[in-house]
């Protein structure tokens, strides 16, 4: 169901109002820069599983099986890194994850997003809906 007339202009309104009041929080909450991470990690994780397969292939052909393991696992490891790295992106709207600062960064987050939907709530109360 589209956003009315209204919605729209609350929405741009309250776009502003966080782009105001921290830019650098609204702006990882467009989560260009998740999008980038992620793929770039996979992009890494595709490159060295063909590496993998390159080095299984030459083991296979020149007859040596330790230069095939070693590219089996090269595959293998790349692949649980592109799974795992899909899985632990950050959402939209968070950081990676890492450490004391990052925690205490999700709470001064937090605290804002509250903030956010108070007064969203306020708005909506006095508007009577």
């Amino acid at each position: 169901m589209p956003l009315s007339e209204h919605e729209q202009r609350m929405l741009e309104q309250m776009e502003r109002a966080l782009y105001a009041e921290d830019p650098k929080f609204a702006t990882a909450l467009e989560g260009s820069g998740l999008r980038t991470y992620t793929r770039r990690r996979v992009y890494q994780a595709v490159a060295g599983f063909l590496v993998g397969i390159a080095l299984l292939m030459a083991g296979m052909v020149a007859k040596q099986v330790w230069l095939s393991v070693v590219g089996f696992l090269v595959m293998l490891g790349c692949a649980v890194l592109a799974v795992t790295g899909w899985r632990k992106a950050p959402k939209p709207g968070e950081q990676p994850a890492g450490g004391p600062q990052a925690s205490r960064q999700g709470r001064t987050k937090r605290s804002m997003m509250d903030r956010i939907e108070q007064r969203w709530q306020r708005r909506r109360d006095e508007q009577g809906h």
